[in-house]
């Protein structure tokens, strides 16, 4: 499988955009996603003791729902190529399905592979997996590697995409400006500028680097479906920041090309949780209860708006979060973090885990909701140095009401 920068058609084949295999997830720097369901091998699993097992099942108790689509074999391809084209199909099945599972099966093709035979694609595919597991260092050491050792443009593209991207997600605004200033030289283009607007906007620059931003789309001569999503997405993100409603339009113009575009539908499905508008929370997270984010924000919505489904879809949660921990693989804390605090009330335990997660990802997402489980949990002084780090980026957030003025 090869990548094009100009990639035509729809969204679904963005899959395959400029990084290729369209990693979280993350929140949303550069369309790069962290954000898949939170059940797989964490760098850094949670030491809980087991909880009891139920093993009292009806014969038709369904236990698990598996992947509609899993590997056709076991089989370790013999090829760099046939690996790479495998692995990137297997990160974008977890991408586009939100099932972790994908990401196991492509680690472990990894696990067999010698690591002297890794190529620059491997290297950006392994760096991506990381990622996208959390081992946010093991990334970074794979993209400067490839970065200081290879001359294919396209390599360069991706491992460059990938680190500023990884940079943003982390908070290293300084780096992340460098990376971006690198790609705008290596790939001028409405890609760099996007990544130059959502660090810009991080750092006490948001309405001016959304100015910016959309006129450049507006003046760009026939971009392609690829560059144009990506900036959509980006002044998505920067108009929600703004508080203003243009982030809608933003991010329906994505969803629309692409519905399985599962980081644009959390943000979209966060937004109208935040206006209190539960009915087009529920539409927007029907039939993606198997995704974390998304399940979350919908038993919040459910909740709040005494919904007949509410305690179905807490019980299951409940016990997914609760298999997760006892099973050491609880990998997305955000999600568990907020259910823990909207859902279940839980304040002390939340502030835990968002702090824990906080230390590694900082999003707007995950700096709201520590400030948030901070002050339900009466920690002042979590709170003063969570406003101090936002002063110091010159970070201001519509989403933030909780900071003080």
């Amino acid at each position: 499988m090869t990548c094009s920068v100009d990639t035509k058609g729809n969204r679904s084949l963005l899959a395959q955009r400029l990084v290729c295999f369209l990693p979280a997830l993350r929140g949303r720097a550069f369309w790069i996603r962290l954000g898949l369901a939170g059940l797989l091998l964490s760098p850094h699993p949670l030491q809980a003791s087991p909880s009891p097992i139920q093993s009292d099942f009806g014969d038709d108790t369904v236990l698990a729902t598996l992947p509609e689509a899993t590997p056709m074999s076991d089989q370790r391809p013999d090829t760099a190529t046939g690996l790479a084209d495998r692995i990137q199909q297997l990160i974008g099945e977890a991408r586009s399905t939100g099932d972790p599972r994908f990401l196991g099966y492509a680690e472990r093709l990894f696990q067999q592979w010698p690591e002297s035979r890794l190529n620059d694609r491997l290297l950006v595919l392994r760096a991506t997996l990381s990622q996208s597991l959390h081992r946010f260092e093991r990334a970074r050491e794979d993209l400067a590697f490839v970065l200081e050792r290879t001359r294919n443009r396209q390599h360069r593209l991706q491992a460059r995409l990938t680190l500023a991207n990884l940079e943003t997600v982390q908070g290293r605004y300084p780096e992340a400006k460098e990376q971006c200033r690198a790609l705008a030289l290596d790939y001028p283009g409405l890609v760099a500028e996007s990544c130059h607007a959502q660090v810009a906007a991080r750092t006490g620059q948001a309405s001016t680097a959304y100015q910016q931003l959309r006129t450049s789309l507006a003046e760009a001569d026939k971009p392609g479906m690829t560059s144009r999503l990506w900036v959509e997405g980006t002044l998505g993100d920067i108009a929600a920041q703004l508080g203003r409603d243009e982030a809608e339009k933003h991010w329906r113009r994505v969803l629309s090309a692409s519905p399985s575009d599962l980081y644009t539908r959390t943000m979209l499905a966060d937004w109208h949780l935040q206006r209190g508008d539960h009915s087009a929370v529920l539409a927007l997270t029907d039939g993606y209860e198997q995704v974390d984010s998304l399940a979350v924000i919908r038993s919040i919505a459910m909740v709040r708006s005494g919904h007949p489904e509410q305690d179905r879809l807490t019980r299951q949660l409940r016990e997914r979060f609760s298999e997760a921990r006892w099973r050491g693989a609880l990998l997305h804390q955000r999600d568990y973090a907020r259910f823990l605090l909207d859902v279940e009330s839980r304040a002390e335990q939340a502030l835990k885990h968002a702090r824990e997660n906080w230390a590694s990802q900082r999003e707007p997402l995950d700096s709201r909701l520590l400030l948030r489980a901070a002050r339900a949990a009466g920690d002042t002084e979590t709170v003063a140095r969570l406003e101090q780090w936002l002063k110091q980026q010159g970070q201001a957030d519509a989403r933030y009401p909780e900071v003080s003025s």
